[in-house]
């Protein structure tokens, strides 16, 4: 007998939506995140919840076109639909679990537009601080539906027979090694930004759901495309504070050096980040400027990002805000059906590590939340009505049933050479850290905003050196998180480097433009090791 009818890896705002939901129908759920249950990516999140409530002029048919038009192409516009349909209703779930959104002084929703969205639809708490109160509720919701949970255990090895996926190998705090067996593992691993020295993303965020994914060939797809806010906080700070869009949505400027606009604020942030980084490069300069000295009763509406920005000497009132790009968000990840089943049987994913075909090339801001939501809710219910392998639906649907419709893939042309069986056991922290700091600086370098293909091969032969002495059983949850982060840089490189054209968050200085003929996945499917 399995140790658990279901095991989630991750705490996130998808993992927890679906242990919340598993356990009340009376399933076996664990929950194992290598920090502690409250402290995941999503109280990282500044950004709010994207969702048409019924108010004022908006409308679903809107938010579907403002997504598929950030998605560039790529996204697959059945998952959008549902995306957008089924989003309202799991908001209102997540209020009445005890989320609290900010509101107007007449007791309406207090809608902030933010770029890419043609109208205000995006909820906010504490003004910049809805994964802070998102991440509460959840946890609230967790400690009182008898869901054990497993703290400060790295899950590195997915373990898998002939019907499919059957636990995964964990790597606890002390270093000691063990197997936590489940009849269904979903991965709600977050995302993959530490690929990158700058970036807004916290230290965990290393890609590890992907990794273990392609170590067992289990198809990834789309992770060419990570997704560079524009106004991270220019400083010394790792990851950077992120300066929220609603700002933007407010009237904040993006000023040059010589304090000129130089673009639409509320363009999705593919476009922002791309006429930064043309700016900064022109000028020859390493930021450029947020001017919120319009915005009023910014203290009383954003006072965690006063009180940061305060205690660096910034006062928004008076100061231009110095910001840069920084990675942010991977659009793509473990392929999945509609209901977040992925190729191998009894393997789910949801939230930032899926790709349900939602984002496509690019993210429309808020709708990450949103994602995590709704595609947690379809995991827990396909679960519980006893689905286990994936159906020919979303981006899974040109896998199972080619010609059926959606996007063409075509398989990704790996070059890399495998890891070693057996990591270097005598790395010590320091040397960890050093790799794993040369790792992130190429990427940053050679693999940013702005892509060529010397400066990727460059990046790829680094990152390949670094991958050979990793192996597949680290000795430390530092060395594992070292090993992930060399597994899917290898495997964004190799889709960056195979796709000709600029599309989304993808941009190569060679193929400036959008190409038809690659309105195609790039799909890493491996034979697993």
């Amino acid at each position: 007998m399995s140790d658990y009818d279901v095991l989630v890896v991750g705490s996130g705002i998808a993992g927890l939506s679906i242990a919340v939901r598993l356990s009340r129908v009376g399933l076996r759920v664990g929950v194992v995140t290598k920090a502690s249950l409250s402290d995941s990516t999503t109280i990282w999140a500044q950004g709010g919840v994207a969702a048409v409530l019924g108010e004022g002029e908006d409308s679903k048919e809107a938010h579907v076109a403002d997504t598929l038009r950030a998605g560039a192409g790529l996204c697959d516009e059945e998952a959008v639909a549902l995306l957008v349909e089924e989003g309202p209703r799991r908001v209102e779930e997540l209020i009445d679990l005890g989320a609290v959104f900010d509101r107007t002084d007449a007791g309406a929703f207090a809608l902030a537009r933010e770029g890419g969205h043609s109208h205000p639809r995006v909820l906010h708490a504490g003004g910049v601080a809805t994964g802070i109160e998102v991440q509460r509720t959840l946890v609230d919701a967790i400690e009182g539906a008898g869901v054990d949970v497993i703290e400060h255990s790295f899950a590195h090895r997915l373990l898998s027979g002939d019907n499919g996926v059957e636990g995964i190998e964990v790597l606890r705090g002390s270093g000691q090694r063990s197997v936590v067996t489940a009849s269904h593992i979903v991965l709600a691993t977050g995302g993959a930004g530490q690929v990158f020295a700058v970036t807004t993303n916290p230290p965990e965020s290393t890609g590890d759901g992907v990794a273990m994914a392609l170590r067992a060939g289990v198809a990834v797809s789309d992770v060419e495309f990570m997704q560079f806010h524009p106004t991270a906080l220019y400083c010394d700070i790792s990851p950077r504070p992120l300066i929220s869009e609603a700002l933007r949505g407010d009237g904040a400027l993006l000023r040059d050096g010589e304090g000129a606009r130089f673009v639409d604020e509320l363009a999705p942030r593919d476009v922002v980040s791309s006429a930064m980084a043309a700016t900064m490069q022109a000028q020859a300069r390493n930021h450029l400027w947020l001017d919120a000295t319009t915005l009023r009763d910014f203290e009383q509406r954003f006072p965690s990002l006063t009180q940061r920005l305060a205690s660096l000497g910034i006062h928004p009132g008076e100061d231009w805000i110095p910001v840069a790009p920084a990675a942010h968000h991977l659009a793509g990840g473990v392929m999945t059906d509609l209901s977040g089943a992925t190729m191998l049987e009894g393997l789910w994913a949801a939230g930032e590590v899926a790709d349900t075909g939602v984002h496509g090339a690019n993210r429309l801001a808020s709708n990450s939340l949103l994602e995590g939501l709704v595609f947690g809710s379809r995991v827990a219910e396909a679960i519980a009505e006893g689905q286990r392998g994936p159906s020919p639906t979303g981006v899974l649907r040109a896998l199972l049933a080619p010609g059926s419709g959606g996007l063409g893939v075509d398989e990704v042309i790996a070059s890399h050479d495998m890891a070693d069986d057996e990591p270097d056991s005598d790395l010590s922290l320091l040397e960890i850290e050093k790799q794993r700091l040369a790792l992130q600086q190429v990427m940053t370098d050679d693999a940013g905003v702005v892509r060529n293909a010397h400066g990727m091969e460059h990046a790829a032969s680094v990152v390949g050196a670094l991958a050979r002495h990793q192996g597949e059983s680290p000795a430390t949850m530092a060395q594992g998180e070292l090993s992930n982060l060399c597994e899917v840089a290898r495997a964004m490189l190799a889709a960056a480097l195979q796709r000709h054209e600029s599309r989304g968050s993808h941009e190569r200085q060679e193929f400036p433009e959008r190409d038809p003929a690659w309105q195609r996945r790039l799909v890493h499917r491996g034979g697993g090791r």
